[in-house]
């Protein structure tokens, strides 16, 4: 859990520094900075499907995982019910900066892989490197949204947590298949999140992550009836 811990305390220490930094930053610089956010969202989603979209031995998994990952999580409201928790004891637009920088610090390739070498391999390489690229995010992140951003390190290290105990857990069922198909729903909902930054179009992000889980649950399907 080293490498996730480390991973959670660069997140914390970025978003003091650039909340820090907000407080002289003018409303022009703001704007700039939002709309530097929205881009890296675009090409950090861009890149996680054109390096893992055509390594998918289940093409159309990543369509059902949407569709009915969308459907589940427009039932449960998760999007208003984020909003309005998040609104309730912050002003401005956190919510939307607090659900890009969960996004960005979870579904990332090293965040989903760097505790899955960790747990089998005894491996922090993974987890190093996206601690420090973490920590550059979120002094920008902080830097414009303030920093309720410390918020998504905690999550993270919930996030982090738990794939290391499931892959302890589950060391035999675990495969690069099922972490590619993860990262390309992970990808498309980074690309979502980057699109509603830039005012391109609203996507309710947040209504569409329950799609994470999809593929992991038909896998395990698989693997129990051995398909």
């Amino acid at each position: 859990m080293f490498g996730t811990i480390f991973n959670t305390m660069m997140i914390l220490i970025g978003s003091i520094v650039g909340s820090i930094f907000k407080k002289g930053i003018k409303d022009e610089y703001h704007n700039i900075l939002m709309q530097a956010m929205g881009l890296v969202a675009l090409g950090l989603g861009i890149n996680a499907l054109v390096e893992h979209l055509p390594s998918s031995k289940y093409p159309v998994l990543f369509i059902i995982s949407l569709a009915a990952g969308g459907l589940l999580g427009q039932r449960m409201d998760l999007e208003s019910k984020f909003n309005a928790l998040v609104n309730k004891y912050s002003k401005g637009n956190l919510a939307e900066g607090l659900a890009t920088a969960i996004l960005l610090f979870c579904i990332g390739t090293l965040s989903i892989i760097g505790p899955v070498e960790a747990a089998l391999k005894g491996d922090y390489t993974y987890l190093l490197a996206n601690g420090i690229l973490d920590g550059i995010t979120s002094i920008v992140l902080a830097s414009t949204f303030g920093i309720g951003i410390a918020v998504s390190g905690i999550v993270l290290f919930i996030w982090q947590g738990s794939i290391y105990l499931i892959t302890i857990l589950m060391e035999n069922s675990i495969n690069n298949d099922l972490l590619n198909e993860v990262t390309i729903v992970g990808g498309i909902l980074i690309i979502a999140s980057g699109l509603s930054i830039l005012g391109i179009k609203k996507c309710n992000t947040l209504n569409l992550l329950p799609s994470i889980i999809i593929p992991p649950l038909v896998f395990f399907v698989m693997h129990l009836f051995n398909l």
